[in-house]
């Protein structure tokens, strides 16, 4: 039996394997969550337009609307937190899912213990992300945790969940070295045995892509070589 919770959330699970499916949702359930349940991508994607929902749990391999598809939609759609499941243990699937947005990622078979933990952790974090973060401004740059935008010179800048919370990640620590391993472990909360480092590397180009003058000589998000990156304020 999971510990009750009292936090009320409203999760979706969207898993077309029916046993895998009902398991999951009785474990959500037992531990208090208001849980929604889907078999298809369509049906997914019409609940979630429909209903309140705060996190989905998402299976890749999905009939129809495959699951990476279904991200990018609900992408689109509006800010919510996603943790994929799949049984494709090769590394691309992954990487890619995390680099739509995907907010964690887990491999079957997996323990319906770890799963309630790991929807925990990624609402927790969320809304810490949506109500505990101070608004940073510096010269010509404003990183506003409330509303999750950024605003570079006078204009918003669209970033993904994780692009955000690098960010966000680095600014709050303005000139402080971190490694990629540091951040895989505070933004992806992923050991690099896990997840690549090359994620960190690739979240780094794209950043300054959206939020630099220059990408190729950066002003606020600078490599300091052999070791990682800081951001300079």
């Amino acid at each position: 039996m999971f510990p009750v919770s009292a936090s009320g959330h409203a999760v979706l699970v969207v898993e077309d394997d029916e046993r895998i499916r009902r398991v999951t949702v009785e474990a959500l359930r037992e531990s208090g969550f208001d849980v929604s349940e889907a078999g298809d991508g369509r049906t997914a994607f019409d609940h979630v337009r429909r209903n309140r929902t705060d996190l989905v749990v998402l299976d890749i391999g999905l009939p129809g609307i495959d699951g990476l598809d279904l991200l990018r939609q609900l992408r689109d759609e509006r800010e919510i937190p996603i943790i994929l499941l799949t049984a494709r243990r090769g590394e691309t699937d992954r990487v890619l899912g995390l680099e739509l947005g995907a907010d964690d990622y887990m491999t079957k078979p997996f323990s319906s213990r770890e799963l309630v933990a790991r929807v925990r952790t990624v609402l927790r974090r969320s809304t810490r992300d949506q109500h505990g973060r101070s608004r940073l401004e510096f010269d010509g740059l404003v990183i506003d945790g409330g509303t999750r935008e950024v605003i570079v010179r006078g204009a918003v800048v669209e970033l993904t969940a994780r692009e955000f919370d690098l960010l966000a990640h680095l600014a709050s620590a303005p000139r402080q070295v971190f490694s990629r391993r540091q951040l895989l472990q505070a933004v992806w909360h992923a050991a690099p045995g896990w997840q690549a480092e090359s994620t960190v590397t690739e979240h780094i180009h794209r950043l300054r892509h959206k939020i630099e003058e220059n990408p190729a000589r950066p002003r606020r998000v600078r490599t300091v070589r052999g070791v990682g990156y800081r951001f300079e304020p």
